[in-house]
């Protein structure tokens, strides 16, 4: 079966995105074609990356660098769950990803995104970053708006039109997944240059 981790993106007190993440699962949890897995990058206390050697070069010397890497490895695709702090991605999310390389290559990612402007710009820069991981990322996302997906700035009420984007969201990712497991199982042969 194929599996697709449930990302978060922050790890501060406060924070909204184990809330929403564990609300896409219930979501998804509704589907028969991938199994769903809440993945919080807070429960491995990463520390900042600091590698002597790339993460494509081999695994992280950190107990807490190998647990992630290892977690991550067993996911055919992913949901980010993107909070946008200074229109980007959290330091957290970006430190997560610095100790990824294989584990994430030829697999595919959705996104579910909020802030002020539905967490769209921190989305575009993760785009950026996942492109150079070798992750290809869907079209469809789901964009969380601080202003009517939680009460008061703090209690999360996602709308009726937030609620039916998730949908749209996952049958791109599962696709897409199903598409890159093939990749990685070699079914297709790079095409041959003639002169």
């Amino acid at each position: 079966m194929t599996k697709i981790a449930i990302v978060t993106g922050s790890v501060r007190p406060g924070r909204q995105s184990l809330n929403v993440a564990n609300w896409v699962r219930s979501i998804a949890d509704q589907r028969t074609d991938a199994e769903f897995e809440v993945v919080d990058i807070a429960d491995f206390n990463l520390p900042v990356w600091q590698e002597a050697t790339p993460p494509a070069w081999g695994p992280a010397a950190s107990a807490e660098g190998q647990a992630w890497s290892a977690k991550m490895a067993e996911f055919d695709g992913f949901v980010f769950v993107v909070s946008e702090y200074n229109h980007s991605i959290t330091g957290a999310l970006k430190n997560a990803l610095d100790y990824l390389a294989t584990e994430v290559n030829n697999k595919a990612a959705g996104f579910v995104s909020y802030g002020s402007a539905g967490g769209a710009r921190a989305v575009e820069h993760l785009r950026g970053i996942l492109s150079e991981m070798q992750v290809a990322h869907v079209r469809n996302a789901v964009l969380l708006s601080l202003f009517t997906d939680f009460e008061n700035f703090s209690v999360f009420t996602p709308t009726e039109p937030s609620t039916g984007s998730v949908q749209p969201m996952l049958d791109q990712l599962v696709t897409w997944t199903k598409a890159m497991e093939a990749v990685r199982a070699g079914q297709f042969a790079p095409a041959s240059v003639t002169a």
